[in-house]
């Protein structure tokens, strides 16, 4: 293992902060390693199954502001030249829903910054349930100009795939795809979300791609008892 200690030092700390706070960063080197492993063992999964349909799905103009483009795009449409890895982000907002889950809303508002830096290597989508003009509506709201944004009112993607359950409420979620010979297959799920949480904790499914509360992570407060909301005061 990696030395645990370094010359470093800060304004005025203690002996007793410096000692803890090594040990903390013990943990913080097997964390990173440990990371590293299960990321690994992502990658050496073998293909899921192929996908059962080349799903048809409502996709709107690039222009948020043009509300009244609607064409269709196919699943296999969303694969551009090169890329053959597709995520596909589940966003909870359905025809049931007076409106968008808040806390989607909140992974989404930093997926629509990290869009154009994780599209240089993958192509990424967001689907929901409701009819394109109310997906395209709240995404004018946020300002979230960079997200390929998706109804999947006509199709059972969402069925299909773990974005809502047999009552038709709607599930968050990351699907990932991979496009081999010509042929989609489905590669990885969040599928931590489907077990229990650990007590006193909700499932942290997606948290590797929510900043927020990696953030609260590092701070004396933590996560507390906070959660997302749509506005604030």
């Amino acid at each position: 293992m990696a030395s645990s200690t370094h010359l470093n030092r800060f304004p005025g700390e203690s002996a007793s902060y410096r000692e803890a706070r090594n040990q903390l960063l013990q943990a913080e080197i097997r964390l990173r390693k440990n990371l590293e492993e299960v990321a690994i063992l992502r990658r050496q999964l073998p293909l899921g199954g192929e996908v059962p349909q080349d799903y048809i799905f409502d996709e709107g103009a690039s222009d948020l502001e043009d509300s009244k483009t609607v064409r269709q795009t196919r699943m296999s449409e969303l694969f551009q030249p090169g890329k053959d890895t597709l995520a596909i982000y589940s966003f909870m907002y359905g025809p049931k829903m007076k409106a968008a889950c808040p806390a989607c809303t909140s992974i989404l508002d930093s997926l629509n910054g990290a869009a154009p830096h994780a599209a240089q290597r993958i192509n990424l989508a967001v689907v929901a349930k409701n009819p394109l003009e109310k997906i395209r509506a709240h995404a004018r709201n946020r300002g979230w100009g960079n997200l390929r944004l998706l109804s999947s009112a006509g199709n059972t993607y969402n069925h299909d795939y773990q974005g809502e359950t047999a009552e038709g409420d709607q599930e968050p979620g990351l699907n990932i795809f991979a496009r081999r010979n010509g042929k989609i297959y489905h590669s990885y799920y969040t599928e931590l979300r489907l077990f229990p949480p650990e007590p006193g904790q909700d499932h942290r499914a997606v948290d590797l791609i929510w900043p927020l509360w990696n953030l609260f992570d590092f701070t004396p407060e933590g996560r507390g008892n906070w959660s997302p909301k749509l506005t604030y005061p």
